[in-house]
């Protein structure tokens, strides 16, 4: 009789001890870390670069001109479609010295070019940090000499290729060379510049 009174007490009071909480600690619940996710790259961007202009003889109703190396500027609008390509609106602006021989007499002249494109632009990212690009485009070419009564306008497909380098999320620095089917006096150019993603 003892032993069942002894073994109901020591019944009765574990049973209060966990129906109170008694001294047992409640189990700690460890939930997953939530794994941080980068950023996706903004749709859009901007390009603000200068450029070296390479010059380039060409002939003009029989006349041969020679463009010299001069400087530019260019801007890139930008949007990303997704899969490495993107669509992008270009504007460039250059001058240079345009030499000309003419009845025996040597001339040179300034020379303005306006430029306006629209390209598909695929980027191979090759770290996480560096891309390679290629690009083609249609391009319309506005070309003003006026000491030689020149005021043309031209268009044709334009190819570039370059590497753009990430310096943050917002920031690529890019170097980009660039060739027109377009005949001018202009060339070729380099371009140097910043993408800034918003």
């Amino acid at each position: 009789m003892k032993k069942a009174l002894l073994a109901a007490t020591l019944a009765t009071q574990l049973l209060t001890q966990l129906h109170a909480g008694g001294d047992i600690e409640p189990v700690e619940m460890n939930e997953p870390e939530m794994m941080e996710h980068e950023a996706e790259e903004s749709k859009f961007y901007l390009v603000t670069s200068g450029s070296v202009d390479f010059g380039d003889t060409v002939d003009h109703e029989g006349i041969e001109l020679k463009g010299d190396q001069d400087f530019g500027f260019g801007i890139d609008f930008g949007y990303r479609l997704g899969s490495g390509f993107a669509v992008e609106y270009d504007f460039t602006y250059a001058r240079n010295t345009v030499s000309r021989t003419e009845n025996g007499i040597d001339e040179e002249a300034d020379g303005t070019y306006y430029t306006s494109a629209i390209d598909l632009v695929y980027v191979y990212e090759a770290t996480e940090h560096i891309g390679i690009f290629g690009k083609v485009g249609y391009e319309y070419e506005w070309e003003t000499i006026d000491d030689y009564n020149i005021d043309s306008t031209d268009h044709d497909f334009v190819f570039g290729a370059g590497v753009e380098i990430a310096m943050n999320e917002s920031y690529k620095l890019l170097v980009e060379y660039e060739y027109s089917l377009i005949e001018s006096p202009r060339g070729p150019s380099i371009f140097a510049g910043v993408m800034f993603n918003f």
